[in-house]
């Protein structure tokens, strides 16, 4: 039947149509009908999307910079928006005031956390000026309002003549305008008869055997099963890399000892990341996060353009996140 003739047999005659409301009521019966299918199908579908979301707990933001709030606001799968921005003389500029909802209370993954920052008074936060040339971390500490102090001069293996190796007051230290921080910057490669500890970590420990013999060093090991690393490999040391070390240093390497499963070798997850090839050095710090907890496999300064490389078992982590410059920049699936 076409649409003319249907409206030709239900609407042709104005008197049956008044006289018999049937043919309207069925019209309205059907479309009510639909309505409610399309609500309870939409309704459904919603509330299943929804609760298959894992629930997880609210971190406490409050106080933090936007640095941190959005690491920690990552680590929990939740997303972060910004509600404003408030003057507060006691609270540093970049500082969470509020949150919504608050730390603490139960949320869906993929909730938005909504934040009001602070636009500041008295008191600043740190930067990060590692890994920078001296000049360029000047230049940032005046962008916050703070003051070079004290530069001393440390040999380096690790970082070109000129970089920050290390500040005080730290990095997102909250401190009052005008404050003097102190760097001590790399001053090259160290002359003949001083031996620097290199950084061994992730490097087989046969590496670091054969270095303490040409130096005529001592080394003592502790052996982790439980690492995430291949057997063999260091995951830490002590002294730190850039430490002057003598035949009379205590030299401490932590070694992983894992075994594969009924002594097959184990699937790896391989983990490769390409350091940007633009600016100066970067803070790389990767962490692998499991059931059991957040566990750091790498941590440490690397030039622009530089490789990072580096494998976990399979089952050994769910998630790999990478964080620059204490910024979360990737996650990915272990799979």
């Amino acid at each position: 039947m076409s649409i003319k003739e249907f409206f030709d047999r239900h609407f042709s005659n104005t008197e049956e149509s008044f006289v018999n409301p049937s043919f309207i009521l069925k019209i309205a019966g059907v479309a009510l009908a639909l309505f409610f299918l399309t609500y309870f199908l939409f309704s459904w579908t919603m509330d299943t999307v929804i609760h298959n979301r894992k629930e997880v707990i609210v971190p406490d933001i409050q106080g933090k910079s936007a640095a941190n709030a959005l690491q920690l606001i990552s680590e929990g799968s939740l997303a972060m928006k910004i509600d404003g921005y408030e003057f507060n003389d006691s609270v540093p500029i970049g500082t969470v005031l509020r949150q919504t909802p608050a730390a603490g209370s139960a949320a869906r993954e993929g909730k938005i956390i909504k934040v009001v920052f602070s636009q500041g008074g008295e008191s600043v936060f740190t930067p990060n000026l590692i890994g920078l040339p001296l000049r360029n971390a000047e230049l940032l500490l005046r962008q916050r309002q703070l003051l070079l102090g004290e530069v001393s001069q440390s040999y380096s293996l690790k970082a070109e003549k000129g970089t920050v190796l290390s500040q005080e007051p730290r990095s997102e230290m909250s401190v009052s305008k005008n404050t003097m921080v102190q760097v001590v910057v790399a001053a090259g490669i160290p002359p003949a008869g001083i031996v620097l500890m290199p950084d061994f970590r992730q490097r087989k420990i046969a590496e670091t055997y054969q270095w303490a013999s040409d130096n005529k060093l001592e080394v003592k090991t502790i052996e982790d099963a439980g690492s995430l690393f291949p057997g063999g490999m260091v995951i830490d040391q002590s002294p730190p890399a850039d430490t002057v070390v003598s035949p009379e240093s205590q030299i401490t390497l932590t070694v992983s000892s894992r075994k594969s499963t009924a002594g097959q070798e184990e699937k790896e997850f391989h983990i490769n990341y390409e350091v940007s090839q633009s600016g100066s050095q970067r803070h790389i710090r990767i962490v692998a996060v499991s059931k059991q907890g957040d566990r750091e496999i790498f941590n440490g300064l690397r030039e622009p353009g530089s490789k990072i490389d580096l494998a976990v078992p399979y089952g050994g982590a769910d998630k790999v996140r990478i964080f620059v410059n204490g910024i979360l920049v990737e996650e990915r699936e272990v799979k």
